[in-house]
C-alpha cells in the first residue's frame, strides 16, 4: 500500500482532532537533562506529538522543557495517562489536575487510561468524558485494551474512544484489535513501535533494511506507518530521534509488508492486557 505522507501529517480522530502520525514516546526518560535534550531534538527535528504518562515520573520535566523550546504549546500535541493507582471517578479528576499541574499547561491535547483495571475502569471513563465536555482536553482514549474491553466501554458510555494506544509492532501484531478499532473509528496508537530494538538482527529485518537502504528502526516504524497507525518510538538520543523520522520518503511493497505481517511471535514487553478482565 503506498502512502504519501510526511512528517507533517495528522491523522483526523473521530471527533475532529488531529494527530501526528508519528511522536516520541517518553517511557523511562527522568533524569531532567535527558528529558531535555530528548524533547528539544524531537521538536527540532519535525515532531509535534509527545506522549508521557503519570507512570512515567516525568511530566513535570516534560512541561518543562516544552516551556523552554521555541515551538508554541498550540504546536504540541501532548498525550498523558491516567495511573493505575487512580481509577475511580473523584480520582480521575483529581489525577488529571495533578498531570495538569505538572505539565504546567491549562489543557492536554490526549488523555488515555492506561490500563483497563477491571474494578472502576468504567468510572473513571465517566470522569474522562467530563473533562472533555469541559475543554480540559481536547480527546479521549484508552491503551492496552483488547477487544473485551473495547466491547464492555462501548456498553457503558456515550463516548467512543479517539485512540486505543497498544504495544504493536511486527513482532506483536494485534491484527484483530487493530482492523476492530479502525472498523469503530478508533485510532491505533503503537507503542515499543521497533520492539525495543531486540529484533533488529532478524533476517527479514535485516534483509528489508538492506534493500531499502534504511534502519532496520525505520523499516519496522514504515511497517506502522503503513497500516495507518500513529508510531511512538522512544528515545533519548538525539540522532537517533532524527532517525526515527526519516520514515516518509519510502514505501514498502506489499510483498514485502506481508512477509513482515507474518513476523508475529507475541513477542510482548509489558504485560498481556489479554489476561485482564
Amino acid at each position: 500500500m503506498t502512502m504519501q505522507v510526511d512528517i507533517n501529517s495528522k491523522l483526523k480522530l473521530n471527533n475532529g482532532i488531529e494527530i501526528p502520525r508519528l511522536g516520541l514516546g517518553t517511557y523511562n526518560i527522568t533524569r531532567k537533562k535527558d528529558v531535555d535534550r530528548a524533547i528539544h531534538s524531537a521538536l527540532e527535528a519535525g515532531y509535534r506529538l509527545i506522549d508521557t504518562a503519570a507512570a512515567y515520573y516525568n511530566e513535570r520535566e516534560i512541561g518543562e522543557a516544552i516551556k523552554s523550546s521555541t515551538v508554541t504549546r498550540e504546536e504540541i500535541f501532548i498525550t498523558t495517562k491516567l495511573d493505575n493507582s487512580d481509577h475511580g471517578y473523584k480520582s480521575t479528576f483529581r489525577a488529571f489536575e495533578q498531570s495538569l499541574s505538572r505539565l504546567d499547561t491549562d489543557y492536554v491535547d490526549l488523555y488515555l487510561i492506561h490500563w483497563p483495571i477491571s474494578r472502576r475502569r468504567n468510572e473513571s471513563w465517566k470522569a474522562m468524558e467530563e473533562l472533555l465536555e469541559k475543554g480540559k482536553c481536547k480527546a479521549i482514549g484508552v491503551s492496552n485494551y483488547m477487544i473485551n474491553h473495547l466491547e464492555d466501554l462501548k456498553k457503558n458510555s456515550s463516548v467512543l474512544p479517539a485512540v486505543n494506544q497498544i504495544e504493536f509492532n511486527p513482532f506483536v501484531f494485534e491484527r484483530e484489535v487493530k482492523e476492530y478499532c479502525q472498523n469503530l473509528g478508533v485510532a491505533v496508537e503503537a507503542y515499543t513501535p521497533i520492539a525495543r530494538g531486540r529484533k533488529f538482527k532478524h533476517q527479514d529485518i535485516k534483509r528489508l533494511s538492506d534493500k531499502y537502504g534504511k534502519t532496520e528502526a525505520q523499516v519496522m516504524l514504515r511497517w506502522g506507518i503503513q497500516h495507518n497507525v500513529i508510531v511512538i518510538p522512544k528515545s533519548s538520543s538525539p540522532e537517533r530521534i532524527k532517525e526515527n523520522a526519516d520514515i516518509f520518503n519510502f514505501n514498502i511493497s506489499d510483498e514485502d509488508m506481508g512477509v513482515m505481517n507474518s513476523l508475529d511471535e507475541d513477542l510482548r514487553y509489558s504485560p498481556d492486557p489479554h489476561n485482564y478482565d
